[in-house]
């Protein structure tokens, strides 16, 4: 089974432009979610895909490769869905382009997820929610599933609601979704020809098309969440963690 990682980058965040050229420890933010997702060993390739020339030139500049991508995508997954070209089979994964701490192991479970079983459509990571601040923030979304560990619902709400309880307690019944996607070919072609449903359209979540449309979506249970750079403070903390890390030898 072919395997693709492909890294959506643009340049427009309306929080924090650029940031996938944004410095940390001496490399551009791009160039660290490039080179842990090409750690992974079960991508047989990996590309980032953007619209913007100053993204292209730096990735092309450390050896990277790029495939450039229309600029009316509405989301990464889209940009993805261009990115894979003339793919008629395999599985494409959506890696971040702003998760400079990408677990390449997540990668490789998620890609042997869908190889073990063709009857996934998708695959996709979370973490346990151990702090309330993260329960009640509507950008920490959480995911509910059943026995198989499949999908059943994705909201910026707290899910499940404990009726007895109350949000008391975080302790092994909240779960953070993570951002990775992996994809069967096929059905990401479904997808992105699919028009978003009133569920996206109000909690701004592409996966809940994926849902509405039928999708089985497996949940894998990741070692960490990373930190995602959404604005500048994010950034200052990914360098700290780097500081931290290499017992302050790190440039900023």
């Amino acid at each position: 089974m072919e395997t693709i990682g492909v890294i959506p980058a643009r340049w427009g965040s309306t929080r924090f432009p650029g940031k996938s050229l944004a410095m940390l420890g001496g490399k551009p933010v791009i160039r660290w979610v490039y080179e842990r997702a090409g750690q992974a060993r079960r991508l047989a390739s990996l590309a980032v895909a953007t619209d913007d020339e100053r993204i292209r030139t730096a990735v092309e500049a450390f050896g990277g490769r790029v495939v450039m991508t229309k600029n009316t995508h509405p989301s990464g997954t889209d940009r993805v869905a261009e990115a894979i070209g003339g793919m008629k089979e395999g599985v494409a994964v959506n890696i971040q382009g702003d998760e400079p701490f990408v677990d390449p192991a997540l990668i490789d479970s998620l890609v042997g997820a869908m190889e073990a079983d063709e009857s996934w459509d998708m695959a996709t990571a979370a973490v346990p929610i151990r702090d309330r601040t993260e329960l009640n923030d509507p950008s920490v979304v959480k995911v509910v599933w059943d026995a198989e560990n499949r999908a059943l619902f994705f909201s910026r709400s707290v899910i499940p609601f404990d009726r007895d309880h109350g949000y008391d307690t975080c302790d092994a019944l909240y779960w953070r979704h993570l951002g990775i996607y992996a994809y069967r070919i096929g059905f990401l072609r479904r997808l992105v020809s699919t028009p978003p449903c009133r569920t996206e359209n109000v909690e701004k979540l592409e996966q809940l098309r994926a849902l509405h449309i039928g999708a089985r979506i497996k949940v894998l249970e990741a070692a960490s969440a990373g930190i995602g750079i959404d604005t500048p403070g994010d950034l200052a903390r990914a360098g700290e963690m780097l500081m931290s890390a290499a017992g302050g030898r790190v440039k900023r």
